[in-house]
């Protein structure tokens, strides 16, 4: 036991390096170029009353020359569609209609086919953009081989640590899209920060056998454009001048219901990578967990779970620190070390989450 422990603690502080290793220290230094075809900025909703007047003075910032806003309803419950439409009926720019199906899915395919102009950007109404955050998800598409563009999204606020415990496990998520996208083998992106070509989402019939789940937008169609275009088709920008903030969720069910949707649908995808990967997270964790037997093993025991424990909190200090302070984003090291003592319990109720598959999500229980 004390040397399966020793052994593994030493493998993970490895695999943390190499995963840090592949995240960009810096963008380019140049993203200016004279590329600005016409975009479509999509945005489904569903009961974002509270989040009205964020959202207007983030489209308000956008200026992008050639730019067409949508946003597409998915049958809100608090009356979001209406004052919508009468909050940005004298913005030109800005259309709101209504999906006449139910999920985000088919919100999105009314966007598109309701959309001007080849490429489509797709966010969230909860959102923060960076500046010229529409140009940097633009510029790589003046390769024609590029069909998807992918940027990183990370929660907002660190005015306590459940808001800190949030944004140290976004970085984990962007540090593995990294990894997966920098050896052409796209695993996962977000929703909320991404762009693709409006003639490759019809032509792989995005959401065919899938619109049944509330999740996987993003992913379902990441696969099925790396699958017909090539992996070279697909791109990541994880750099803070694409980087997208989402509201960070109040409550620790709202969290575990948001995480366990995103898992819940592994099944759906049928890749031998992505279930190997959500096991792999899973049993790391319980890993972690079963270390407390060491405390059973007299002090050689206690010291080695010591040594273990602290290995764990050095090396996700040292990786995941590489990516937030990239984003310019700061945490003491007790953050670290409540994080890496929460983390393992809190995946392991996802894990569980998912395989029951129940949850519920602005007011749609699956």
């Amino acid at each position: 036991m004390i040397s399966f422990y020793l052994l593994w603690t030493g493998c993970y502080f490895v695999l943390l390096c190499l995963l840090g290793m592949r995240w960009p220290k810096k963008q380019s230094s140049d993203d200016s170029h004279n590329f600005f075809p016409k975009v479509t900025l999509l945005i489904p909703f569903r009961n974002e009353l509270e989040n009205l007047g964020n959202l207007e003075e983030e489209l308000s910032k956008l200026t992008y020359p050639d730019l067409r806003i949508l946003l597409v309803d998915d049958q809100s419950e608090d009356g979001s569609f209406l004052l919508f439409k009468e909050k940005f009926e004298t913005d030109s720019r800005i259309h709101v209609i209504q999906s006449t199906g139910i999920g985000k899915k088919r919100a999105i395919e009314i966007g598109v086919q309701a959309a001007e102009g080849d490429l489509i950007l797709c966010s969230d109404a909860d959102c923060r953009y960076p500046n010229n955050w529409v140009e940097r998800m633009v510029g790589p598409f003046m390769d024609p081989e590029i069909q998807l563009v992918a940027g990183p999204v990370i929660s907002a606020g660190q005015n306590n640590f459940f808001q800190r415990f949030q944004q140290i496990e976004w970085s984990s998520i962007l540090l593995l899209t990294q990894f997966f996208f920098s050896h052409k083998r796209p695993l996962m992106c977000s929703g909320a920060n991404l762009a693709y070509r409006r003639q490759a989402f019809q032509s792989v019939n995005a959401y065919g056998q899938n619109l049944q789940y509330l999740s996987g937008d993003d992913e379902f169609l990441l696969k099925k454009i790396a699958a017909r275009y090539g992996k070279e088709s697909c791109m990541y920008l994880p750099f803070i001048g694409s980087l997208v903030c989402t509201q960070p969720q109040k409550r620790l069910s709202d969290l575990l219901n948001q995480r366990i949707r995103w898992a819940g649908k592994w099944k759906a995808h049928r890749s031998f990578v992505h279930a190997f990967s959500a096991l792999l997270s899973f049993l790391t964790q319980l890993t972690w967990l079963l270390s407390l037997i060491l405390l059973g093993l007299g002090k050689v025991g206690f010291m080695v779970f010591l040594l273990v424990w602290t290995g764990k909190i050095l090396s996700e200090r040292m990786a995941l620190g590489m990516v937030l302070n990239t984003l310019s984003l700061r945490f003491s090291f007790i953050d670290f070390v409540k994080t890496a003592i929460a983390h393992p319990f809190y995946v392991i109720l996802v894990a569980f989450g998912a395989i029951l598959g129940k949850f519920t999500w602005k007011g749609r229980a699956n």
